[in-house]
């Protein structure tokens, strides 16, 4: 009778070392698309699911997979890790790893590859890999074959280390290292067959070192913007601070410090506390306001308008930028004077002159955002039945009143009233992800400050991979990573994420509605803004002069999508929501799960 076990497999061995690397050095979710050349990888990857030391997260479509990746590291501050197949898999990572280099996320790619023999002779599913991020990885690693020798799984658990070290931009020595900072890495796996098979050797368990605990422990934190030995700040000129994307709570709280006005984007991190300025754009249209702006102090990445480069590029202002680390410096028209890794300000307290300075700013701006005052009237007290003295004035003007209310639940959902209700929805146990669409800029313009987590894909601004980067700060957000119980005092927030984003966002992205077979779904609210294409490009100003027919046609490119049909197919529930009484009720709506929320806007 033939034996039916499996051929050893060098593959296999290095496989589940590489992996078992991972883990022991802090890695907790593993994202695997399928792939012939890469089954030792995803098989390994099961098994570590299965002894309960990950959570496997399987997606048909590479692009989707990375930025799963991506936005599981967003939220937990760990590298998430995505495994791949040869050829244009390994390019589908492209967006995702750029995204992830310039926003300064750690993510590792694990890409399997053809051995040497197979190079260079076209081969099927065989292209360039070592070099196909060039510019973009931290750190990059293209390992030969394995062929059975001493030494190979010690190898590949060394290269899981640095490559989880290289993403949190931490040198051998465990230091941080600011340029470049956190980021991709790229471990490229030639495999020879037997693809996988049995082990010939028995790699070491993950050690116990790797809890996600001692990763977040040494993982850097946009609190080294601001700090006792950074840059000294002093009072005197009259000065702003701007918060934009990745700027987090610091810029806040060194606006405070400093009794200066705060120009935060919505998704920095930094949008609210007493100096915030939400009409910052407004007001720097203003020659008085603008013109009397002597230094601006700059966090993050800002990308929501155009004022705030203007503004660092011009003359007259010192223009002094601030990150923790990257390789790039925001330097809009090359006018900064200064960069800092770190900043503090000067340790006194904001004069009189400072706090007329910051209040005229957020007076004006409050007052520019101030709804038009109503002559509704607003009883103090609803009508009983034991009301008989009632003035017959008075019971009508109550009445007026419900009707008042009733007609404003009526309502069609306007752009700025979307925004402003998924803004109000928000706690700061819940989690908020902004698209590339008009949306988030909306929401820049117009919602009160608030301290609620925000994310957004801002590293390029672009709409790829939203729908599957909300997934990852959802499940990174509600579920606690393997070895955390649920009910753990430090396990992560069990809210809701909410995922504003355009039509053509999601279209872009509809493959990412569809999880792996078995998965936990999260609690995610997908809102989408529907007005037929991408009225984004409206705003260009080449849409006053061009054929609108052919404008429509290449730019704002209309489509009649069923979003309902789309939801069905994909398994999630859906909600349409074209009043304001109804966008209330999805949005307050409890579901386990994930549901598409569609609304209809005019163009």
């Amino acid at each position: 009778m033939p034996d039916a076990s499996p051929a050893p497999s060098p593959a296999s061995d290095v496989a589940h070392a590489l992996l078992e690397g991972l883990v022991a050095a802090g890695v907790t979710d593993l994202v695997v698309s399928p792939g012939s050349r890469s089954q030792a990888l995803a098989l390994a990857a099961a098994e570590l699911e299965q002894r309960g030391l990950v959570r496997l997260h399987v997606r048909i479509d590479e692009r989707g997979a990375g930025f799963l990746a991506v936005g599981l590291a967003r939220e937990s501050g760990r590298p998430a890790a995505v495994i791949t197949t040869s050829g244009t898999a390994v390019a589908n990572l492209h967006p995702a790893v750029l995204e992830a280099h310039h926003s300064g996320v750690p993510l590792v790619v694990v890409t399997a590859d053809r051995p040497e023999e197979l190079q260079r002779v076209r081969a099927n599913q065989t292209t360039v890999q070592p070099g196909i991020f060039a510019g973009a990885v931290r750190l990059e690693h293209d390992v030969a074959a394995p062929e059975g020798l001493v030494g190979e799984t010690d190898a590949a658990q060394a290269i899981a280390r640095d490559a989880v070290a290289a993403s949190l931009g931490l040198d051998a020595d465990g230091a941080f290292v600011p340029d470049p900072g956190p980021g991709p890495v790229h471990v490229n796996l030639a495999m020879r067959e037997p693809l996988s098979g049995a082990r010939t050797s028995d790699a070491a368990a993950p050690a116990g070192g790797g809890s996600a605990a001692s990763v977040i422990a040494v993982a850097p934190h946009a609190s080294a913007a601001v700090g006792p030995h950074g840059a000294l700040i002093a009072h005197g000129p009259r000065t702003v601070v701007v918060a934009g994307a990745g700027a987090g709570p610091e810029a806040e709280q060194f606006a405070r410090d400093g009794g200066w006005p705060l120009f935060a984007e919505v998704v920095s991190g930094a949008h609210f506390g007493p100096n915030l300025v939400v009409a910052y754009r407004e007001l720097l249209r203003d020659v008085v306001f603008a013109g009397a702006i002597e230094r601006v102090v700059v966090f993050g990445h800002p990308t929501l308008s155009r004022e705030v480069p203007a503004l660092v590029a011009r003359d007259g202002v010192e223009a002094i930028v601030v990150a923790p680390s990257g390789i790039e410096w925001y330097n809009p028209g090359h006018g900064v004077d200064r960069f800092h890794r770190a900043v503090r300000v000067e340790p006194r307290r904001p004069g009189a002159e400072e706090r007329a300075w910051v209040g005229r700013w957020v007076f004006t701006s409050r007052r520019m955002l101030e709804p038009a005052p109503s002559e509704s009237y607003v009883p103090s007290a609803e009508p009983t039945p034991h009301d008989h003295d009632l003035d017959l004035a008075e019971l009508d003007a109550r009445r007026a009143y419900v009707q008042a209310s009733v007609d404003a639940m009526r309502e069609p959902v306007t752009r700025r009233s979307l925004v402003e209700a998924v803004w109000s929805a928000t706690w700061p146990h819940d989690r908020l992800v902004f698209g590339a669409s008009r949306l988030v800029r909306d929401a820049d313009r117009a919602v009160a400050g608030r301290r609620v987590t925000v994310h957004a894909n801002r590293g390029l601004s672009g709409i790829d991979g939203t729908v599957a980067t909300a997934l990852g700060v959802a499940i990174a957000s509600q579920f606690p990573p393997p070895g955390v119980a649920d009910e753990a005092a430090d396990a992560p927030a069990h809210g809701t994420t909410r995922a504003l984003i355009g039509d053509v966002t999601l279209l872009h992205d509809a493959g990412s509605l569809l999880a792996g077979s078995g998965e936990r779904m999260p609690r995610l609210q997908v809102i989408v803004g529907n007005d037929g294409g991408g009225s984004i490009f409206d705003a260009l100003e080449v849409a006053g002069t061009a054929d609108p027919a052919a404008f429509d046609r290449v730019q704002f490119t209309p489509h009649a999508v069923d979003l309902a049909a789309l939801a069905r197919a994909y398994g999630w529930e859906y909600a349409h929501a074209d009043t304001a009484g109804a966008l209330d009720a999805a949005l307050t709506a409890t579901r386990p799960g994930p549901v598409l929320i569609e609304v209809p806007l005019a163009r």
